[in-house]
């Protein structure tokens, strides 16, 4: 009797020991959350048209976990508060088990108290002003250490610009960019005086007065250069009244954090060629991995169709997913975000993108110059650098940092030993 009882504990216990962790829904549901109409909708709907692919291609591949994977898509319409809305109704109605979704950084903050509270997991592939790591969100796009001071550094050291304007659109993204960027410049000798800072609403179009502003700041003779964060389509008006007034980019450079391929698709460039453009990846990156991608993203949106950054960090990030959902076995959101970190897979310009625990990628970041067709000549590239949540141009900030794995928090105070719970408010 007793062999008999020790034999059945046993055979129970590898019984247990053999089912799964998690039993796994299917379909997989994939989220996405972007502007299809409305001011961002220039740049969000083809990051839509690139989860779509990026679905297909899982699924002629045999899906993920045994399940067909389905793209659940919604128009947060470029409104703020409507992100919210739609992040909820993805994950309460929905039942989505991960959403891939928004642009703008105020976009963003709208959809992160929904996902922390309904604990869901969103990557947000877009570059952004860093201050922040929360442990819902994978930043697939980049940190200011990863595009705003590297692109700064080419000004000051490449062109010789002595004289900044930093024009923006009037929400999150660009004032703390532009804070870090202020400081960062006066750290480098750049007097207070010779930084111009302005900024305009969402869809802003008569840029005229400030132009001949910009022209202005140079009157003295010192070299100009303007960095831009301006976002959507206000970016159409703001080239066009540099053309009008004979700006070109010899006389002062412009290098934007929000224009790429897409943006300059359909455009008369021949007054753009030669401003520049600070991302992480460009369609004209030579490498045989962007080429197949290229080629998969025509054959599936058209011959016309441009690739860009964004793009790119989504392709990062959903490979990241369905890597991680594998070594999980399962889409639960916590199992998921313990098997993110560290996961590495190719990036587009034949490099290793790394999910570090702070939840940001390393990145190489590279300086694009604008061609008469819309692309970019890519002029500077480094290596991969590591995302940074919390800049060290601020001092608030440099005491801080971000490490989901072994420390539990995204806001740890390295002078106090202790993990802050109220996120940043820049």
């Amino acid at each position: 009797m007793k062999f008999v009882k020790t034999a059945l504990a046993s055979s129970v216990a590898l019984g247990l020991c053999a089912l799964p962790a998690f039993a796994q829904d299917c379909p997989i549901k994939i989220g996405v959350l972007h502007s299809l109409s409305g001011t961002m909708a220039i740049s969000e709907t083809t990051l839509k048209d690139t989860m779509l692919m990026l679905v297909e291609k899982q699924n002629e591949k045999g899906g993920l976990l045994g399940c067909e994977l389905e793209a659940v898509v919604v128009d947060p319409a470029s409104d703020w508060p409507l992100f919210a809305e739609k992040a909820r109704e993805l994950l309460s109605v929905e039942k989505v088990d991960v959403i891939f979704g928004a642009w703008t950084s105020v976009s963003r903050k709208s959809v992160l108290p929904v996902i922390e509270e309904l604990n869901g997991l969103m990557f947000y592939p877009v570059q952004y002003e860093g201050e922040e790591s929360s442990k819902n969100v994978f930043y697939t796009g980049a940190a200011p250490n990863q595009q705003a001071i590297p692109a700064t550094d080419y000004f000051l050291e490449e062109l010789g610009v002595e004289k900044f304007a930093l024009l923006g659109t009037d929400y999150v993204y660009p004032r703390t960019t532009n804070n870090i960027l202020e400081s960062y410049l006066k750290e480098k000798g750049i007097a207070e005086e010779d930084i111009f800072v302005n900024y305009t609403p969402f869809g802003h179009s008569d840029w005229s007065k400030i132009v001949s502003d910009v022209v202005a700041l140079g009157a003295d003779g010192k070299k100009v250069g303007v960095i831009s964060t301006i976002n959507g389509d206000a970016n159409i008006g703001f080239y066009k009244e540099l053309a009008a007034a004979g700006v070109s980019a010899d006389d002062i450079p412009v290098v934007a954090f929000s224009v790429g391929e897409e943006e300059l698709s359909g455009l008369d460039t021949t007054n753009l060629v030669g401003h520049l453009a600070a991302w992480n990846y460009f369609q004209s990156a030579d490498t045989d991995v962007n080429a197949e991608f290229i080629e998969e993203w025509k054959a599936f949106a058209g011959e016309e169709r441009v690739t860009n950054d964004p793009m790119e960090a989504h392709v990062i990030g959903f490979n990241m997913y369905v890597k991680a959902v594998e070594a999980a076995g399962t889409t639960d959101v916590d199992a998921v975000r313990e098997a993110m970190y560290g996961i590495e897979v190719p990036n587009l310009t034949g490099g290793t993108a790394t999910m570090l625990p702070n939840h940001h990628l390393t990145k190489p970041v590279l300086i694009g110059e604008i061609q008469e067709d819309g692309q970019f000549d890519i002029i500077s590239q480094t290596e991969e650098v590591p995302g940074d949540a919390w800049t060290d141009y601020l001092p608030e900030s440099a005491v801080l940092t971000s490490d989901w794995k072994e420390l539990g928090c995204g806001m740890y105070n390295t002078e106090t030993k202790s993990c802050v719970q109220i996120q940043s408010n820049y």
